[in-house]
């Protein structure tokens, strides 16, 4: 495997870089965390001028027609900026599983608005318990006419509340497995008969729970085919999950950048305190963390790009990742000393959205259960 980058994707780095370096440093996000838009409108017009949400979509439909790891690329950069916004949940979650399984109408209508910034999108699958199984999926979809008409509620839909559609998973039927009878629905986020309550939560991303209480839905609404729908929503946690990681990754990289530094510039009993034995061990452990993160993630990241089954390498990547940033930002925070446990320093920015990655497109032990059954077990 050949993981250096081309000199495109070294630009777009670069590129994304710099323009999150200027128009979304801290202070803006500690605005955006105050605003219950939760992201910045200006902010999200210049990235789709910028062609962010078109970057993998063909040119056909308003696309550059990118590579997933380009994408990958990319949300390394805003997970090192902690960008806020509804970029993952409209484009890892919808855009993708749009273009791979919407029918011709459905991508002709929608993956040119998702690309001009011009639609936001997410997706509804965990129920009451919060997990990612085809089990859990309880929410009712019965045929009536023509139509179908939703019964039930999903928890934790990301930025819900600025979603123009959701995709939704319903059950249909039953069969022998959980996954049988399980559809994909696109319904309109402002229909009738949905509703929305904001959930808290200690990192500030935008969680909601949606009701669905007799909500009509057209059978042309429907995404691929029916009872089918465990196989996108499947396709949506796996590429989901690594472009979590990717943003974890970056995100992981930024806070061992500023500890490094302060551990440079921080003097202590007059010298510098990363001249100590135990600062210089946390910055080494957080290195290795780092490293075995980003590896993972590539590793994740070229499969998928090249079209390899890569589905115990896609669950390694998210359960290191889950594990790293948690214990890289408690290093930091303890090598920072005092000022790392306040509300304004930096650091703290990217510890309290820890819990919301962890969780994001599957937790630890749901891919650990995934590679344990790759593993025949």
């Amino acid at each position: 495997m050949d993981f250096s980058f081309t000199e495109e994707q070294d630009m777009l780095r670069m590129s994304a870089k710099d323009f999150l370096a200027k128009e979304c440093p801290k202070a803006r996000v500690r605005e955006m965390a105050k605003d219950e838009r939760g992201y910045d409108p200006q902010v999200w017009h210049c990235m789709a001028e910028l062609g962010w949400m078109g970057l993998v979509l063909p040119e056909e439909y308003g696309g550059t027609g990118a590579s997933f790891m380009d994408l990958v690329i990319l949300m390394e950069e805003m997970g090192r900026n902690i960008l806020p916004g509804p970029f993952f949940s409209t484009v890892a979650l919808c855009a993708l599983p749009l273009l791979e399984h919407g029918s011709s109408e459905q991508k002709t209508k929608f993956l040119p608005q998702i690309a001009k910034g011009e639609a936001m999108w997410t997706f509804g699958l965990a129920e009451s318990s919060g997990k990612h199984k085809a089990s859990e999926v309880k929410l009712r979809a019965v045929l009536k006419g023509t139509n179908y008409v939703l019964q039930g509620h999903k928890l934790f839909v990301t930025d819900a509340h600025v979603a123009d559609y959701i995709l939704v998973a319903g059950r249909t039927g039953e069969g022998e497995r959980p996954e049988d009878g399980i559809t994909l629905f696109i319904v309109d986020a402002r229909g009738p008969n949905v509703k929305m309550e904001a959930i808290p939560t200690i990192g500030g991303d935008r969680q909601f729970k949606v009701s669905f209480d007799r909500a009509v839905v057209s059978k042309d609404s429907i995404l691929g085919k029916i009872g089918n729908g465990w196989h996108i929503a499947d396709f949506i946690l796996q590429r989901a999950a690594v472009l979590k990681c990717a943003e974890m990754s970056g995100a992981c990289q930024a806070v061992l950048d500023m500890t490094s530094s302060y551990a440079k510039e921080r003097i202590q009993f007059d010298r510098p305190i990363g001249s100590f034995q135990a600062i210089q061990h946390k910055l080494a452990d957080m290195l290795i963390d780092v490293e075995a993160v980003q590896y993972l993630l590539y590793q994740a990241a070229w499969g998928v790009s090249v079209g390899l089954p890569s589905l115990w390498q896609i669950s390694a990547a998210k359960a290191k990742a889950n594990e790293a940033y948690q214990r890289i930002c408690i290093e930091a925070i303890a090598a920072h000393g005092a000022i790392g446990y306040t509300m304004d320093h930096d650091i703290g920015l990217y510890y309290r959205r820890v819990k919301a990655a962890q969780f994001a497109a599957g937790d630890t032990d749901l891919h650990r259960e995934v590679i344990a059954a790759e593993l025949g077990l």
